[in-house]
């Protein structure tokens, strides 16, 4: 169990050294250090407090200097905190991400414990291998985000709901706890808040008849109340941790929502800044947001587009492995009562996922291979002479797979998919390029390039001035002007379409950074 975290938390923190800001970071950090040192709720409303408190846990130790005047954007704000406040923009982040690093570490023991008390120690040993060698969770455990802090957070608040079974008035508090944390993370952990409140009621009754005491709904309704005023009170603590007396104003850019929807939000027993954070996420939800899957650039999304994604960007060891123990917890009889609490939840969030108008990576279900990591213990359970050695092998594929991407988490691709560098060819943003690889483009160039003339597109947040790159943007010049090295982010290659098309189709690749950028020459 050590090894197998020692080898997650030296992946998460060698990419976290190497890659420079993805494009939601410096949001996230900036908000963060306005909340620690401003105490204003004023910036990232569509998201609440808790997770990038956390964030600026870190962020704190590096005694950032920010200017209180400052009004910009909440995107500004992360630029002008990173690089126009004499700032260390990598030791920042670095010590921003590590609090993400240290909980996604701990989620690894949540997922080793979850899978023992169903399949006893080499089940939970067999979990935790899927979970350390995810790609996708070592890629975005180790960035300043919300998702895997989330994500973590409902399997917690779902094993505990587990252990409730045996001791309610123990358990059900914590998963209660846990379960608040999440939604006072990210709003999407809402659509599992039914899920998990019934899930307690199954708990507590099965506590009951094992001890004789009846099959009576009271206390199952008070394990329900109970935890919903328990995750009422954990969002409104964290509102409070960052202004104590919760200045809101309700701006202009917050949309107006109808029908039931807004009937809902209005219902919320939640601060007013989360209910309007809501109505922001509902307005993202409203608008058309373009994709790109196996190569087609559209508008709008494609229901089936995160099951495709993770078909592509999960090991072909993993799947196999998912498959059976989820097979298992269905077939396997002492297993099966496990099932409601494992493969539900993740159904319910994924459905609600793959509803969504924003097609832009698998980070949006960062909770499937956390959930059916835990699954796939069930594949231990199964009773035949051949399941150990076929359960060994698929493990040892998966680590295989993933260590051959080291350093390129974010852009792994399977093997039947070509690996990290064919990524870009099927899927783009977050799945492959997002912005992470700034600081290894200025040392490509420098190395291998210098005193060449540079045409940068870039999609990130980064500015690649402070990186040392000299370049200029290729779109706002004549296209007989553009010769020399045109280097173009992958993702602005799959929905390159008038100038830059144009321009790409006249340029030859020779090279490229990270498996997200591609340098041309023309």
């Amino acid at each position: 169990m050590v090894a197998l975290l020692a080898e997650m938390a030296a992946a998460m923190v060698t990419a976290a050294l190497k890659q420079t800001p993805t494009i939601d970071e410096p949001v996230y950090v900036g908000t963060a250090v306005v909340y620690l040192q401003q105490h204003s709720l004023r910036y990232n409303p569509e998201h609440p407090p808790l997770g990038k408190l956390l964030i600026g846990s870190g962020a704190a130790f590096a005694r950032p200097r920010l200017d209180p005047a400052f009004t910009g954007s909440q995107e500004a704000v992360g630029r002008h905190l990173l690089y126009e406040s004499g700032n260390d923009a990598g030791r920042l982040m670095l010590l921003a991400r590590l609090p993400v690093i240290v909980l996604t570490l701990l989620f690894g023991l949540v997922v080793f414990a979850f899978a023992r008390d169903l399949t006893g120690p080499v089940g939970g040993l067999a979990a935790l291998a899927l979970y350390a060698f995810s790609p996708d969770v070592i890629a975005h455990g180790s960035l300043a985000t919300l998702d895997v802090p989330a994500a973590g957070l409902l399997l917690t608040s779902v094993w505990l709901l587990w252990r409730a079974r045996r001791r309610p008035l123990l358990y059900l508090p914590l998963a209660g706890v846990a379960l608040g944390a999440a939604v006072a993370t990210k709003m999407s952990a809402l659509a599992a808040v039914p899920v998990l409140l019934g899930l307690a009621v199954v708990s507590v009754r099965h506590a009951d008849r094992t001890r004789g005491a009846g099959r009576g709904v009271g206390r199952g309704l008070m394990a329900v109340a109970g935890m919903a005023l328990t995750v009422v009170v954990v969002v409104w603590a964290s509102y409070l941790a960052v202004d104590p007396r919760l200045r809101w104003a309700t701006s202009g850019n917050v949309p107006v929502v109808h029908g039931l929807r807004g009937l809902a939000v209005d219902w919320l027993p939640f601060p007013r800044p989360y209910r309007d954070g809501m109505r922001i996420q509902f307005g993202f939800e409203d608008a058309t947001w373009s994709g790109f899957l196996f190569g087609r650039h559209y508008q709008g999304s494609l229901w089936y587009y995160l099951p495709a994604a993770l078909l592509v960007k999960t090991p072909l060891g993993m799947l196999a492995l998912w498959s059976a123990g989820a097979a298992a917890m269905v077939a396997v009889s002492r297993l099966r009562p496990a099932a409601p609490y494992v493969l539900v939840p993740m159904a319910v969030l994924l459905a609600a996922a793959m509803t969504g108008s924003r097609d832009l990576g698998v980070r949006y279900a960062i909770f499937v291979p956390m959930f059916l990591a835990v699954a796939a213990a069930g594949a231990v359970a199964v009773r035949r002479r051949w399941a150990p050695a076929v359960t060994t092998a698929a493990l040892l594929f998966v680590a295989v797979s993933s260590l051959r991407a080291y350093p390129y988490y974010l852009p792994y691709s399977n093997e039947a998919f070509g690996g990290p560098s064919k990524t870009h060819l099927r899927l783009h943003d977050s799945n492959v390029d997002w912005g992470q690889d700034l600081g290894r483009l200025a040392d490509r160039l420098r190395q291998r390039y210098p005193g060449e003339r540079v045409w940068l597109v870039y999609k990130g947040s980064g500015v690649p001035s402070s990186y040392g790159i000299d370049a200029s943007d290729p779109l706002t010049a004549p296209p007989d002007e553009v010769r020399g090295l045109l280097v173009v982010s992958n993702s602005s290659i799959a929905k390159a379409d008038g100038r830059l098309a144009a321009l790409l189709d006249d340029s030859d690749p020779i090279d490229q950074v990270g498996h997200s950028i591609t340098i041309h020459r023309r």
